[in-house]
Formats: structure tokens, sequence, C-alpha cells
């Protein structure tokens, strides 16, 4: 077979990997929008916000402003290079009942793990998809419930993003409960915290709103060092 031959068959290879959602293909870099903060850059990208500013010699993240281009990979990977990322198969759920003592799955990096927080169900309706699951947005579970319902914080921290700027999100929220651990909660019908805002465990932060197909629901998930795990791993089994 001639090298061009080989070539377009390499290229067929990936295409259809990537049609059959086997292999996806991710920017190296991004450009900083209105609404933008450190935080759902990293969110929208799976990535850590500490090595996100680490990369990009932004410290504390802070000073980001719209036109800017943030790197989405290590320097020491070149710019012009496509990362491929294989799609890894879902983790089986792992309930438990959210006490301090309870076992935890490893840490998706290798950067230390500060203490679990004591989880909390974000509202009560009925869990509609499960984490893996077709049929959700994001990495994350979906609960029901009715349009106005009670959407609380799932433990304490402070609201790192509060808008709608991530397209299939809806109208979200993004807290950091410490520099291991965020919680998110799309597809809200009005948000009721601000960006620095304090909350405790079960402060209403949002109303619910509709997902797809006008379905009144929270998308809700947990990132451990910037990457999603399975929340039914962490939350109080009902």
């Amino acid at each position: 077979m001639s090298w061009r031959l080989m070539l377009a068959a390499a290229a067929m290879a990936l295409i259809a990997g990537c049609s059959s959602g086997a292999l996806q293909w991710e920017p190296d870099s991004y450009v900083v929008r209105d609404g933008d903060t450190l935080y759902s850059i990293a969110f929208r990208h799976g990535l850590d916000h500490r090595e996100l500013a680490r990369w990009n010699d932004l410290g504390q993240g802070r000073l980001i402003y719209p036109g800017q281009v943030i790197r989405l990979v290590p320097p020491s990977r070149g710019s012009s290079e496509i990362r491929v990322a294989t799609q890894k198969p879902a983790p089986k759920p792992e309930p438990s009942a959210g006490s301090a003592e309870a076992p935890r799955p490893a840490s998706p990096r290798n950067v230390a793990v500060q203490p679990v927080p004591r989880w909390r169900w974000p509202t009560t309706g009925p869990l509609l998809v499960g984490y893996g699951e077709r049929g959700g947005v994001g990495e994350g579970i979906s609960i029901g419930g009715k349009r106005g319902d009670a959407i609380v914080a799932a433990a304490e921290g402070r609201v790192v993003y509060s808008g709608s700027g991530l397209i299939g999100y809806g109208k979200l929220i993004i807290v950091k409960h410490n520099d291991t651990f965020l919680s998110a909660y799309g597809h809200n019908d009005a948000l009721y915290v601000e960006e620095g805002d304090l909350v405790k465990p079960g402060q209403r932060i949002a109303a619910m709103g509709e997902g797809p197909g006008r379905r009144p629901v929270l998308h809700f998930e947990i990132r451990l060092n910037g990457e999603p795990v399975n929340p039914l791993s962490y939350l109080p089994q009902r």
C-alpha cells in the first residue's frame, strides 16, 4: 500500500472514530469571551483551574480579558498539536452514606486531595438520568422535579461562576468547595447567588428550570481536580 493510501486510511479511521464517539478532537487554545472566568473555561474543557492558571502564568487567574488566548495544554506541548482523547467508560455508581469515613474514589489526577465535603442532595426530586447514561447533558446526573423547585448548595463553598455562558448548561452555577472539589448546577430558571458569594449547605441558590425537551430538571456535577466524577459515589443514599 502506498503512503498516500495509508494516510487516507488513517484519516478515515479517525473520522469514523470521532463519529462513533470513541475519539474526539480537542483544541489546544481558547479565546476568552465576555463573561468568562478561569473556572468556567476550565469547567468547559474538563481541566483543573490550577493547571490552567499555571500553564498561562495567570497567578490566581483573575487577570483574563476578552480576546485573550488561553493555552489548554502544558507549555511543553507544541501550540499546533491537536489532542485526541479516548472516551473513558463511565465508572459504576458506588453509593455511600456521605460520611467522612466512607471510602472514596481515587483522584483522577496526581494531585493531593483535600477533605471531602459533607455532601447533600441539591434538590428533592427523583433521579432521572444516572452518571454516564444517555440522555444527560455534560458529565453528571439529572434530577427531576417541578419548574421553580428549590436548588440548594450541596456543600459549603464559594460561588465561582453564575451565568449562562456555557452552551448546553442553561443558567449555571459553579461552587468551589476547596482546591479539590467543585459542584455545578445547570438548567436553572433563576439564579439567586453571584460570583464571590459564600454559600452554606442547604442554602437556596437557584430555582429549577427546564432542560432538553422542555422538561423540568437539574443537571448536577461534582468535579475532582477538574475532572467529572460520579455524584452518586458522594451523595447520601436516599
